[in-house]
């Protein structure tokens, strides 16, 4: 399967923003959407945003990081970012990538589903 490496999770002041960032371990061809999930200690995992990895590039956010949070991809280095600015406290969460694959990857399967998941990032926001 496609391996997933999240980096730039850390420490911040909250107000203060972060990077994140992800790579696929395969071609962009291969996936058809790629989003960032978060898990915070005893809650349960929720979308934050995502964008598809074709032309159009539709992106997607959930209510609570709209305004704030941007996500983009670099056709070049063939990554995804998650921009995350004015962080809040709650925003603390493990963040992590995950991939829809495409028809064109053998992976593929009908569906909202996400087959490929990263090991995922720490971010801690403190006021």
């Amino acid at each position: 399967q496609v391996r997933l490496v999240e980096s730039g999770g850390g420490l911040v002041r909250a107000g203060d923003s972060l990077r994140l960032s992800c790579a696929p371990s395969a071609p962009a061809s291969n996936i058809d959407t790629v989003a960032w999930f978060r898990q915070a200690p005893g809650k349960e995992r929720e979308f934050v945003a995502s964008i598809k990895m074709w032309a159009g590039n539709n992106q997607n956010y959930a209510d609570s990081v709209k305004g704030r949070f941007t996500i983009s991809r670099d056709a070049v280095k063939d990554t995804v970012a998650l921009q995350m600015n004015t962080l809040k406290p709650e925003d603390t969460s493990v963040y992590y990538c995950a991939a829809r694959a495409s028809i064109l990857s053998d992976d593929y399967r009908e569906g909202d589903d996400y087959q490929y998941w990263g090991r995922g990032t720490q971010v801690t926001v403190f006021s």
